[in-house]
């Protein structure tokens, strides 16, 4: 029998994994209940992910316990982070200490647009720079397709935007250490009591102090997923689909189509893309290295739909097997927009 409170067949937003049990936030009394996994879920090998939308049965508020029914259908995933049904993706930087890099912001761009969810930069540390070096920094991301939210957590400038920009959605955190994400999450979410880590004066970053994914819930509505740090993520996309990473490149491809459909805009002829824009020589370098990545798993024994290139902090390959493709994968940007074009040129024809 159902003790007071428990309710068959509720649903909830799983908030944080550990081991075997879940931690859910159900929707109807959005308090939060310990889940475990029924047992026919793991015979058929449903992974439970934070963020994922799950149907809780036995789910009793008295002595805040429950079991996981089954898991719905997901809009998003995303592997690294493991997070299911994301909105976006924001990336958070320092403008000073440690300075702005370029090359790195850029790879980390290119990182998040493969996902294909939506992206928000955030710079941070803006009361230590002067207005001239702000104004410099917006003008050239806008070159480049982006328009960043300019935040300082120490004097609480520019938070009221930024928690416009996160109310209501599933938001992934990431970006390099000591830029001050933790500290961020601090001032939004006081209740989640992230530890900060000291930055290292030898490196100029912060030490990594988040070890896992969790979901936060954001007082004006929303959940935030803080991320470990990483300060040069693996570019793991498709050859041909790493142009589609860059907005600038997007943009120019709206205009007019290159005259090779599978051009890498690198040295063939009647290209729109080579040219004169500020991350070329990036989309160059980039591309030299997708391509090597591509080469050394080409070369692998074993078979390359079975397994997927791993780099370690040093450096080092490895590889490990892939896990069956999804179906709710979002298409990529490059396949999106040849689907429009299409759609497009044949309306025209009509």
């Amino acid at each position: 029998m159902m003790g007071d409170g428990e309710k068959e067949g509720w649903r909830g937003t799983v908030v944080a994994v550990q081991a075997n049990f879940y931690q859910v936030i159900l929707d109807e009394t959005e308090g939060k209940i310990l889940c475990t996994r029924r047992s026919r879920l793991k015979k058929i090998g449903q992974q439970v992910m934070v963020g994922d939308r799950v149907v809780v049965e036995e789910a009793d508020n008295d002595s805040e316990r429950g079991a996981i029914a089954s898991v719905l259908p997901r809009l998003t995933e995303l592997e690294r982070p493991p997070v299911a049904n994301a909105d976006q993706i924001m990336l958070v930087f320092a403008l000073c200490e440690p300075s702005l890099d370029a090359w790195q912001l850029s790879r980390f761009l290119v990182k998040a647009e493969y996902s294909s969810l939506n992206l928000c930069l955030v710079l941070n540390k803006v009361d230590l720079v002067t207005k001239e070096q702000q104004e410099e920094w917006q003008v050239r991301l806008e070159n480049w397709g982006y328009h960043p939210i300019f935040i300082s957590v120490v004097s609480n400038w520019g938070l009221e935007a930024l928690r416009s920009q996160l109310k209501g959605k599933i938001t992934i955190f990431a970006g390099p250490s000591g830029v001050g994400k933790s500290s961020l999450i601090n001032k939004l979410i006081p209740a989640a009591a992230v530890r900060v880590g000291k930055v290292s004066g030898r490196l100029s970053r912060g030490r990594h102090t988040t070890r896992h994914v969790e979901l936060f819930e954001l007082p004006g509505g929303g959940l935030l997923a803080d991320t470990p740090g990483f300060n040069q993520p693996f570019l793991n996309c498709e050859v041909a689909d790493l142009a589609w990473c860059f907005p600038e490149v997007r943009g120019m491809l709206d205009a007019g189509n290159c005259y090779f459909s599978d051009c890498l805009h690198r040295d063939e002829p009647d290209c729109v893309v080579r040219g004169d824009w500020e991350r070329y020589e990036h989309y160059l370098k980039f591309l030299e290295e997708t391509e090597a990545n591509a080469e050394v798993l080409q070369q692998q024994p074993l078979e390359s739909s079975s397994v997927k290139l791993k780099i370690k902090g040093s450096g080092e390959h490895f590889y490990e097997p892939k896990l069956e493709s999804k179906k709710y994968r979002r298409s990529s940007r490059r396949s999106r927009h040849q689907s429009i074009s299409r759609e497009w040129d044949s309306g025209s024809e009509e």
